[in-house]
């Protein structure tokens, strides 16, 4: 699936640098490997999350913790990431970024444990991402020239879309004939090659402010923290919810009130607010957001309906989201080609109207369907109005920024997009289980047939520990008790579930109605302007 929170990819015009060699063609592949690498690594976590729960002993809840928060690191360090590599070298960053997302690629490959994925994979891993992510955009801007710096942009965002495209696919095949723990070697090997060719990056110099905003680094980390966790520990039923989603609310109003009053002073912020006078960065930016925390919530329900209720393994999960990814990935090239030829506002506005045409259609199948064939229509739906987003909202919010303002808006618009991404998954997730144990104590209190005591029983686990679970995987958990009981705990489990992941896709659903909302506001305003810095995109 195309995740433009984790892909920000903007074509720009090369600075002018005299006497200086142009970047080769090796090193854009490189490059384009290195973005390829980043988009793919969730595709392979989602569509192997059964065997992922099942080879490490864990929850559904766990893994989709883990994904919410690599997603979550990377957005809130990514300001940071960029300012470092300003201050001790662009290349330095890319290298060591990369250096920390290849450990945690490596420890998918050798993890034995939820812990050590959360630590290395989620964590180091989203450091390294939003160190060589903001690293990386600046030294194509410095090592290319002219056509070449915007075709190697162009380059950049198509590998991006086709990881994204390919990503379900390959993470089944590898999961169901190998492992899936052989996707993520893979990224390690491609790291390693990738790093190989470092030798051939010419080094970008800074020659902006050096001054560090500590105070606002330090507030926008714990402001968007502080939010996705609390919703991550309502998730996994921990307490102090209210007071983790209070802590990140003021630290976040604090951030804006710093940044503005920085801003005012004179001083150094670690984002400038002026950004977000133009109303097509801030339509363009809240437009990110809303369609990113549409893209968590299906990424949350859509694997979880195919591999814990249709019973599909890995493989057959990818083949069942491959109408999603490719129709994404048809459409947003298609778009990108004949862009001109339509208002992107109205474009913007088709994307949302599709995804929420397409989740008024999902949402009743889900407890009908017993096959991924009924899914395939929705599904285009949905790839369709994400592909026209796709391919307008980069450079619609990116479009009125003055080219040496570039680079720090690009960093905002992927910074936001991840923190979209992180709490739609974290809150579609503890939206689900919500309901999920809800549903099914309501369910097995007004059963005719379980006893008092199993009713509580019920009640009490669920309390502890409310999870998604295939009936396979609560059959076991219920052989000492009789059939009659065993059948209607099975049957209460498989209603609770559908209405879990429905409530699940209305995330999704929601924030579609709201970006269709803003899409009509958005037609009332002229259109952009064809810019250097901000030209074609793909992510």
């Amino acid at each position: 699936m195309a995740i433009r929170g984790r892909v920000s990819v903007v074509a720009a015009e090369a600075a002018k640098v005299p006497d200086e060699p142009a970047g080769t063609p090796r090193l854009a592949i490189l490059l384009a490997a290195a973005m390829f690498v980043f988009v793919i690594d969730t595709s392979l976590m989602n569509v192997s999350i059964s065997a992922v729960v099942e080879d490490l002993d864990t929850t559904v809840s766990g893994v989709q913790s883990a994904v919410a928060i690599e997603a979550l690191v990377s957005a809130a360090f990514i300001l940071i990431g960029s300012k470092l590599g300003d201050l001790f070298g662009r290349k330095r960053a890319y290298v060591a970024g990369l250096v920390l997302y290849a450990l945690g690629a490596l420890a998918m490959v050798v993890g034995q444990g939820l812990a050590a994925i959360i630590v290395f994979w989620a964590v180091i891993g989203g450091l390294g991402a939003a160190l060589y992510l903001p690293a990386m955009q600046s030294l194509v801007h410095g090592n290319f020239e002219g056509r070449t710096q915007a075709k190697v942009y162009a380059l950049v965002g198509a590998s991006a879309a086709i990881a994204a495209a390919i990503g379900p696919l390959l993470g089944g095949f590898l999961t169901t004939l190998l492992s899936w723990r052989v996707g993520f070697l893979l990224e390690v090997g491609i790291i390693a090659i990738v790093l190989a060719g470092s030798g051939l990056i010419r080094d970008v110099p800074y020659t902006g402010d050096r001054a560090v905003d500590w105070v606002g680094a330090v507030l926008s980390v714990v402001g968007m923290g502080g939010v996705v966790l609390g919703v991550l520990v309502w998730q996994e039923g921990g307490e102090s919810v209210a007071a983790l989603l209070a802590v990140g609310m003021a630290a976040l109003a604090a951030f804006v009130y710093w940044i503005v009053r920085r801003k005012r002073d004179g001083e150094a912020a670690l984002l400038d607010p002026s950004l977000f006078d133009s109303k097509l960065f801030s339509f363009g930016i809240a437009q990110g957001i809303l369609q990113q925390i549409a893209l968590g919530g299906m990424l949350i329900a859509l694997p979880i309906y195919l591999q814990l209720v249709l019973g599909y393994n890995a493989l057959e999960a990818g083949l069942s989201l491959a109408p999603l990814s490719l129709t994404m990935f048809a459409v947003a090239v298609l778009a990108g080609k004949r862009a001109g030829e339509r208002r992107p506002s109205s474009l913007i506005r088709a994307g949302f109207a599709l995804l929420v045409l397409a989740m008024v259609i999902l949402i009743p199948l889900v407890p009908r369907a017993d096959t991924g064939w009924y899914l395939v229509i929705p599904l285009m739906l949905a790839g369709a109005g994400l592909g026209l987003l796709v391919s307008q909202l980069n450079n619609y919010t990116l479009s009125p920024v003055s080219e040496e303002r570039v680079g720090e808006a690009a960093g905002v618009n992927s910074a936001t997009g991840s923190f979209g991404l992180s709490f739609g998954l974290a809150f579609a997730g503890a939206v689900m289980l919500a309901t999920l144990s809800i549903a099914f104590t309501n369910k097995a209190e007004s059963s005719n047939v379980l006893p008092v005591a199993e009713q509580q029983q019920v009640a009490q686990v669920l309390e502890d520990d409310a999870q998604v679970m295939s009936d396979a995987q609560l059959a076991p958990l219920l052989a000492d008790q009789p059939r009659e009981i065993q059948d209607e705990i099975l049957s209460i489990n498989e209603d609770a579930r559908h209405l879990a992941l429905q409530v699940a896709l209305l995330i999704t659903l929601l924030a579609s109605l709201v970006g269709l909302a803003n899409a009509f506001r958005m037609m009332r305003l002229p259109d952009p302007d064809a810019s250097a810095a901000a030209g074609a995109a793909l992510g």
